[in-house]
């Protein structure tokens, strides 16, 4: 298995983040930059919703130099609060507020590497957010917080098209061939570990999870190490006007198995609208990645990633129905079991 050669992080280069400091030379003061404008009228008061604290407004204040008129949550999250930001000259941004645990343990870690991954991410042609401040401790924002600009867009929950999923397909291979130098992000880390390979007590199949961990103690496949979104998923992609307009979510990066992001995918989708969709999407990648597809590998990295939904997918259910989905947390359990029998018989 390919090994991550060690980030330089000994840069006297430091983007500063209230009382710590995100050592990166990929993050730097450079680009704290204000951003572009964007139409539509600012409200004349604060809107507060949520969690979002006077301590964390005056923060962003401080950070992006204007009074906030607006704060709006955003759906479709579930290990951090998102803000929508609107300032008094009409310029939007986002906030993400690591708020929930264990997630906001590892709080610099995650943040760091989001905002060192969008700022090297501008010159690709990838649409991602660009980072504008960041506090990874949360002593002056009152929880770790990054701040970064806003994209046009809206999340498309309720279709899988086949349009929608090839554009999908697309832009993931455009991610898989980002070339990041010296510069490449962590290795990937399985959220399949041996804790999660027990018998969820919904099951259904037994003998299906039964074969799946099994599956998951062989060796690793080889592969080709590839820049991976690692969480790329219907959720974290925004359009507009029927074209994507922004990949968000950037804090799990990661250099790994191409076809980890692509399973990641493909299982989100198999709970939202049926195995079909999921097959759907793999297809339409793997049309245009042009390479080898070897089923045993496929496997493989697909069960690494439906156990890893154990001990139950219900954590990622609820921010469907806040969209408006009908979906209840058994239809995802069973969809889950299906994607797994499909997988396993793959050929």
């Amino acid at each position: 298995m390919e090994r991550q050669p060690r980030s330089p992080l000994t840069s006297r280069q430091s983007f500063r983040s209230g009382a710590r400091s995100c050592r990166d030379p990929r993050v730097t003061e450079r680009h704290v930059k204000r951003m572009e404008p964007t139409s539509g009228p600012a409200d004349d008061r604060v809107v507060l919703v949520g969690s979002a604290t006077e301590v964390e407004i005056r923060w962003v204040e401080s950070t992006w130099r204007r009074r906030i008129t607006r704060v709006r949550r955003l759906t479709g999250g579930w290990t951090s609060t998102m803000l929508g930001l609107t300032g008094d000259d009409g310029e939007q941004a986002v906030l993400r507020l690591m708020t929930k645990e264990p997630w906001r343990r590892h709080a610099a870690g995650l943040l760091c590497r989001e905002a060192a991954v969008q700022q090297q991410l501008q010159r690709s042609s990838i649409p991602v957010p660009r980072s504008i401040a960041l506090d990874l401790s949360g002593e002056t924002a009152g929880a770790p917080a990054h701040l970064m600009s806003w994209l046009p867009g809206r999340l498309c929950l309720t279709s899988a098209a086949d349009g929608i999923l090839e554009a999908m397909a697309q832009v993931l291979v455009g991610i898989h061939q980002f070339a990041p130098g010296r510069n490449r992000p962590r290795q990937y880390q399985s959220w399949a570990a041996p804790g999660k390979r027990v018998m969820p007590p919904w099951a259904q199949r037994l003998q299906l999870w039964h074969q799946a961990f099994e599956l998951l103690e062989q060796p690793v496949p080889a592969y080709a190490g590839t820049f991976l979104h690692r969480d790329f998923h219907l959720g974290n992609v925004l359009w507009s006007q029927g074209r994507i307009s922004g990949v968000v979510d950037w804090v799990e990066t990661s250099w790994g198995p191409a076809t980890l992001d692509v399973a990641h995918a493909a299982t989100y989708l198999a709970m939202l609208h049926g195995v079909e969709a999921g097959a759907r999407f793999t297809n339409a990648y793997r049309r245009r990645a042009d390479g080898r597809h070897d089923e045993d590998e496929f496997r493989y990295w697909n069960v690494m990633d439906i156990v890893g939904y154990l001990p139950d997918p219900a954590k990622v259910v609820q921010p469907w129905r806040d969209s408006g989905l009908d979906i209840d947390d058994d239809l995802a359990r069973s969809r889950l079991e299906q994607r797994l029998e499909q997988v396993l018989r793959a050929h």
